[in-house]
């Protein structure tokens, strides 16, 4: 029972954190979205900044098990993955009208420089997402797909960057074309270097 409590208080403060970012959410108002009474928050979290670093978990959890079903595709070619791993996210940011973005990049620019804290923990939830790039490359190299020169982790790092600038422009042009730009040309630069 406490634990449940405890999950629907980040569960409603990862939504309101995820659409108004960290410093304009107010405990008060997470408690109330999540039901809970008033003096719950301090049973569950020494503190907001406490809060935030379990959130940014949660955002975590939620990002492994919505890419994990397409990483873990093996009937598609690892190339195809990452295809389906972009179109499943522009497809996501089109239900939330192009709003929003990702909440872990939106934290990395609110607090990143802000908490030492929150930048350990943001850092190491961009490294998992490049890790996941990075092994699909990895598996695209060894399928032949891409040039065996091409550095993995480099070019993972390069793609989970240039994302984060195409949602920004997204949140701005209120439509899919950042993001569309930036699954062609990470696709067509890849293939094309393919010897």
């Amino acid at each position: 029972m406490k634990q449940d409590t405890k999950q629907k208080i980040i569960e409603a403060g990862a939504r309101i954190i995820h659409r108004k970012g960290y410093n304009h959410t107010g405990i008060q108002e997470v408690l109330k979205a999540a039901g809970v009474p008033k003096g719950s928050f301090y049973f569950y979290f020494s503190n907001k900044e406490d809060f935030g670093l379990q959130v940014i978990d949660f955002f975590n959890q939620m990002f492994t098990e919505m890419v994990d079903p397409l990483i873990n595709e093996y009937s598609q070619s690892p190339l195809r993955r990452l295809e389906q791993l972009f179109d499943r996210f522009i497809s996501l940011f089109q239900s939330f009208n192009y709003a929003c973005g990702c909440p872990i990049g939106n934290l990395a620019q609110e607090m990143g420089d802000l908490s030492p804290a929150f930048s350990r923990k943001l850092k190491d939830s961009i490294d998992l997402m490049i890790r996941l790039y990075e092994g699909l490359l990895k598996a695209a190299q060894a399928a032949g797909e891409i040039s065996a020169e091409l550095d993995p982790r480099k070019t993972a790092s390069f793609i989970v960057s240039s994302w984060h600038g195409a949602l920004i422009r997204m949140k701005i042009v209120k439509g899919p074309e950042p993001l569309e730009n930036h699954k062609q040309f990470i696709l067509s630069a890849l293939l094309n270097r393919i010897h």
